[in-house]
C-alpha cells in the first residue's frame, strides 16, 4: 500500500514537471528572437487604462460563471449561496496555475465542503457546464471561419490541417476507433459485474453521481437565463480581447471581427493542459498574428503577454481573496 502511495506521488510530480516543461518550451519558442529593449518599448506604449477595463470585465465574467454554475446546481435541492459558487470558480482558476485541469476538482471540493453535496454530483454539473463552453467555442469558431474564410481559412489550413498528413490522420482514426471500442467493453464489464466487485460498484456509484449532476441542468427552472449568462460571458470574452487591441497601438488596425478571432484562438490556448495557459497562449496568439496579419513576432508576443498576464493577474488576485474567504468560513 505504501509503495502504491509513493508511486502515485512520483507519477503526479512527474506529470507536473512534464507539463511545466512543455509550458517552458512553448514560452521559449514564443520569445526566441525577441529583444528586451523592443519588448520594454512595446509595454511602455500600452494604454493600461484599457487593460484595467479588460480586467474589470474579467472579474464580471467570474461572477457570471458563478451565477450560471449555481443555476445548474439549484435543482439538486441544496442551499447554494452565490458567494460559495463565486469562491469555487475563483479557487478553481488559481488552482489551474499550480496543477493543470485540477481547478475543476478544486471548485467541486469547495461546494462539497460548504453544502454537503456529493462530490460526484457537483462534478456532473461541471461536466455539463464545460460541455456547453466547448460547444460555444466550436460554434463561434465555425462562425468566424465562415464569415472571414479568406482571412482565417488559410491559417486553419496551413497551421492546423497542414500539419496532419494523410498517414497521421489514418492512424488517428484507428486509434480513436480502438479507444471507443475499449471504452464500450469497459462499460459493459462494469455493468455486468457491478454487484459482485466493490471496485465496480464504486465506479457505478460515481457514474450515477456525475449523471445526476448533468441531468440537473435539464431540470433548470430558468433555462433562458442560463443561455443569457452563456451569451454574455462570451460577449465579455470578446470585449476583453477588443479592449486589449485598443490598449496596444501596434495592432490598432485590427477590427472587432479580428478581436473575435483572437478570442477563439486564445480560448484554445487556455484549453491546452499547461499551468494557467502559460506558453501555450503566447505561442498560439503570436503565431496567429504573424500568419494572418503579418505582424512581427515581437509585437505579437507583447500583445499576447499583455493579454495573458492581465487575465492571469486577475485570476490570481480573485483566487487569493476567495481562498482567504473560504479558509475563514471553514474556521467559523
Amino acid at each position: 500500500m505504501q509503495n502504491r502511495s509513493i508511486l502515485k506521488r512520483v507519477y503526479s510530480a512527474l506529470k507536473y514537471f512534464i507539463l511545466l516543461a512543455v509550458a517552458g518550451i512553448l514560452l521559449w519558442v514564443s520569445f526566441k528572437g525577441v529583444h528586451w529593449s523592443d519588448f520594454k518599448a512595446g509595454l511602455l506604449s500600452t494604454d493600461f487604462r484599457w487593460i484595467a477595463v479588460s480586467m474589470l470585465v474579467s472579474i464580471f465574467v467570474f461572477w457570471l460563471r458563478a451565477l450560471r454554475w449555481r443555476l445548474i446546481m439549484l435543482p439538486l435541492g441544496f442551499r447554494i449561496k452565490r458567494r460559495d459558487a463565486w469562491d469555487g470558480v475563483n479557487i478553481g482558476y488559481i488552482t489551474n496555475f499550480a496543477v493543470p485541469r485540477a481547478g475543476e476538482f478544486a471548485r467541486c471540493g469547495v461546494i462539497t465542503k460548504k453544502t454537503g453535496l456529493p462530490f460526484e454530483t457537483v462534478a456532473g454539473t461541471v461536466v455539463l457546464e464545460r460541455s456547453v463552453d466547448l460547444l460555444s467555442l466550436g460554434t463561434i469558431t465555425l462562425a468566424v471561419i465562415v464569415l472571414e474564410w479568406k482571412k482565417f481559412g488559410n491559417f486553419i489550413n496551413k497551421e492546423i490541417v497542414g500539419t496532419l498528413d494523410n498517414k497521421l490522420s489514418a492512424n488517428l482514426t484507428w486509434v480513436a476507433a480502438a479507444i471507443i471500442v475499449s471504452f464500450v467493453v469497459f462499460l459493459y464489464i462494469i455493468y455486468r459485474f457491478r454487484e459482485r466487485h466493490p471496485i465496480f460498484r464504486k465506479i457505478t456509484d460515481i457514474a450515477k453521481g456525475v449523471i445526476s449532476g448533468v441531468m440537473s441542468g435539464f431540470r433548470m427552472p430558468q433555462k433562458w437565463l442560463f443561455l443569457l449568462y452563456t451569451a454574455t460571458i462570451w460577449f465579455c470574452y470578446w470585449l476583453m480581447s477588443y479592449t486589449t487591441i485598443l490598449a496596444f497601438p501596434a495592432v490598432e488596425g485590427l477590427t472587432a471581427v479580428d478581436a473575435l478571432f483572437l478570442t477563439v484562438i486564445g480560448g484554445f490556448g487556455w484549453v491546452i493542459p499547461v499551468q494557467g495557459g502559460i506558453g501555450a497562449y503566447h505561442f498560439i496568439i503570436s503565431l496567429a498574428l504573424a500568419s494572418i496579419y503579418g505582424i512581427a513576432q515581437t509585437t505579437g508576443v507583447i500583445f499576447a503577454t499583455i493579454s495573458h498576464e492581465s487575465q492571469a493577474l486577475t485570476m490570481i488576485i480573485c483566487g487569493a481573496i476567495s481562498l482567504i474567504s473560504f479558509s475563514l468560513s471553514k474556521r467559523r
